[in-house]
């Protein structure tokens, strides 16, 4: 049966920020990440969260810590009507809180509605309540939440990011997050998961673009730093605070042991966070890579305890007269140190500045890109700065490249495809490409279809599946032969189906069942006869329970109980509660209603008066109508019907209940009890059986054949 999927797109469509994605199936709705948008501040770096209505969201999945990912959660947990579960894998909680607290001290942003108010989207307070909401999960455990299962796989994006397989109503879909396939020095490379979806929710930040191998963009990052070193210069890096920062400083440290001479030159890694944060990624080296692990086991060395790296949190302790190396946040140069530094390095050609990471449109890094000739002060944009430090762009940001989307995408060979997290014409070439990759499936049953939604539309997708019940109980005690008709109640609980004998629902389903029984009463001044009559004369035979002077009480249709006490003139009539039933009964009390009052009854109660008789005689007994559905009216219109068919063919013996057809050589008797028919001859037999059947159905429609 087809079933329809709607996708609302609230971030994240033909951009790179506030991620932001709706799965509504059956009536129940997944969310899935809240980011900001990196190049706006206040509400308007929010996700179009107006566009649904949040109360409907039965789970919120944050696949990892990055802002364009996380960062407006605690403002959709605490200022909207959102009333669902939020879950994330443990690093992510564990560095969520204080990376959301830098986010709320560094980037100031205030209520639109007043540009000089200091209402920030969310506080301090706000953060705190939302993380005692949030619920962690394990790698490759799965969680229930009304029906909606879901498991998490490892990402390779960032320490704790998550893909997350969610399965709801018989459909399955794959929402990748940010995700990398390729390993480098601390993270596992994204997991293949062990089911097909139906749909994939996949990023697109690169397209079709290709990246160069892991080896030489380091010996290159390495090279430039050198060389920059060489020249009296000084290196900014501008980072995400947690994230690409530790792969970064891996590399570096590991370059500084085996130079000696740059020993004497200071890395400095800028950010409130790192002392905090840094111990989440000591506490969890065995959600890394192996070689991570291994280098611990055999070291019992933490890999980030840094040896040349020095933490600072104030830039007045770094020293601007010698060279130096500085890896700051934010990665995108909007505010804070990297931007500070950068406008003071700026304008010394022998400085370098190196975009480690994925610059999104309208920030200051996407801006140095183009190498301006001189850039805005933050404290005063009509402020100009001459831009002559040297821009250099290495990324080691942890996104796949169109090899390794498509080589994944083609590995978990899904139904359908929408991407997201890519700017519009990234987006726009990748969706090109997979459309040419799957062209040769195209209107056939294998067709995979590739939309690239965007923000504030929605999506409808029509999926074809199946849907199977669990036998339990004591049907599944034996197995069904072929083309036998397996009987039960079904029971549905969130989108399992099971089929199951009554006298199970109560220990495999938790319900119970209830029989209705109904009573009505009703004043009626007709006699029990007249009662009968005109009962008989709907239903063609009604069963006499109990007949005396004190109560009769009869039954029709073996199902409407009708009790009429003589004293009171009051009919009581009871049924068990159920759509045949309720007819019937309805129809019983229909008539019980005007029996005293039709025409027939009328006519058939009524007798002309003798004026000269004595008034003591005045009120005499009625006549009792004439039983026309009783057993022996029945069989006299039965035999009638026969004669005329037969004729002198024919003849009747009551005393022996039977009667015989002979027509020639063929002789054939019939039991007036059961109505069957002996008889050699098949075509004899066959035509007496037909009137019979016909017969039976004329003279009492509605009674069971007796």
């Amino acid at each position: 049966m087809s079933e329809e999927l709607n996708f609302y797109c609230l971030g994240g469509g033909n951009e790179v920020g506030r991620s932001c994605h709706i799965v509504e199936y059956k009536g129940k709705v997944v969310m899935l990440d809240a980011g900001v948008h990196p190049a706006f501040s206040g509400a308007e770096s929010l996700p179009f969260y107006d566009d649904f209505d949040l109360s409907k969201v039965d789970v919120l999945l944050i696949s990892h810590f990055h802002l364009d990912h996380a960062a407006s959660l605690p403002y959709v947990m605490q200022h909207t009507n959102f009333k669902g579960r939020v879950f994330m894998t443990y690093p992510t909680k564990a560095i969520y809180k204080w990376l959301l607290n830098d986010f709320v001290r560094v980037t100031s942003i205030a209520d639109d509605n007043d540009e000089n108010s200091a209402n920030f989207l969310y506080t301090d307070e706000d953060l705190n309540e939302s993380l005692d909401r949030i619920e962690t999960i394990d790698y490759h455990s799965t969680i229930e939440v009304e029906g909606i299962r879901f498991t998490a796989y490892h990402a390779g994006h960032v320490l704790g990011a998550a893909m997350f397989f969610v399965e709801l109503g018989g459909l399955k879909f794959l929402f990748t997050g940010d995700y990398s396939r390729e390993e480098d020095r601390h993270l596992s490379s994204a997991e293949l998961p062990p089911s097909r979806p139906d749909l994939l929710i996949t990023e697109s930040t690169f397209g079709t673009a290709t990246h160069v191998p892991r080896v030489e963009r380091e010996a290159k990052l390495t090279h430039v730093i050198h060389s920059t070193i060489q020249q009296g210069g000084r290196c900014l890096l501008p980072v995400f605070a947690l994230g690409r920062a530790q792969e970064i400083l891996l590399i570096l440290d590991e370059y500084w042991a085996n130079n000696p001479e740059l020993q004497r030159v200071p890395i400095y890694y800028a950010s409130d966070l790192a002392k905090k944060c840094m111990a989440v990624y000591q506490r969890y080296v065995n959600m890394m890579n192996d070689s991570i692990r291994k280098k611990f086991t055999e070291t019992n060395q933490n890999p980030f305890h840094f040896k040349y790296i020095k933490n600072i949190t104030n830039i007045e302790k770094i020293n601007d007269l010698d060279s130096s190396v500085l890896i700051a946040s934010p990665g995108m140069l909007q505010n804070g140190i990297s931007r500070k530094i950068l406008e003071k390095w700026c304008p010394d050609p022998r400085n370098s500045c190196i975009l480690t990471g994925y610059s999104v449109e309208g920030t200051m890094a996407k801006s140095l890109l183009t190498e301006p000739s001189e850039i805005p002060s933050i404290i005063n944009p009509d402020v100009m700065i001459p831009r002559k430090i040297n821009i250099e762009e290495i990324s080691f940001a942890a996104h796949v490249d169109y090899e390794q989307n498509s080589s994944f995408i083609e590995l978990v060979n899904p139904k359908a495809i929408i991407l997201v997290h890519g700017e519009t014409n990234q987006m726009g070439r990748l969706k090109s490409a997979l459309l040419s990759k799957y062209q040769k499936f195209k209107n056939t049953e294998n067709e995979v279809k590739v939309y690239n939604p965007r923000n504030s539309s929605k999506l409808s997708l029509t999926f074809e599946g199946i849907k199977v019940a669990k036998v339990m109980g004591q049907l599944a005690v034996e197995l069904p032969k072929e083309h036998d008709i397996v009987n039960g109640v079904l029971v549905q609980k969130n989108f399992d189906l099971s089929l199951l004998k009554i006298d199970d629902l109560r220990e495999f389903a938790g319900l119970t069942t209830t029989v209705v029984r109904q009573r009505q009463s009703l004043r009626c001044t007709a006699t029990k006869t007249l009662i009968k009559w005109q009962l008989t004369q709907m239903f063609g035979y009604i069963k006499e329970l109990v007949d005396d002077e004190e109560e009769y009480v009869a039954e029709v249709m073996n199902t409407v109980k009708i009790t009429l006490e003589s004293n009171h003139s009051v009919v009581t009539v009871e049924w068990n509660s159920g759509m045949v039933d309720d007819t019937i009964a309805d129809s019983v009390l229909a008539i019980l209603m005007s029996c005293d009052s039709s025409p027939a009854s009328v006519k058939i109660s009524s007798k002309p008066h003798d004026h000269d008789h004595d008034h003591e005689h005045d009120i005499k007994e009625e006549e009792e109508p004439e039983d026309e559905f009783s057993a022996d009216a029945r069989l006299d219109k039965i035999l009638k019907l026969l004669g005329v068919q037969f004729g002198d063919s024919f003849q009747s013996n009551r005393e022996e209940n039977c009667g015989v057809v002979k027509i020639g050589k063929n002789e054939a008797k019939i039991d007036y009890q059961t109505f069957e028919v002996q008889c050699s001859s098949g075509a004899l037999r066959g035509r007496i059986e037909g009137i019979l059947n016909r017969s039976l159905d004329l003279v009492a429609p509605l009674s069971k054949r007796n």
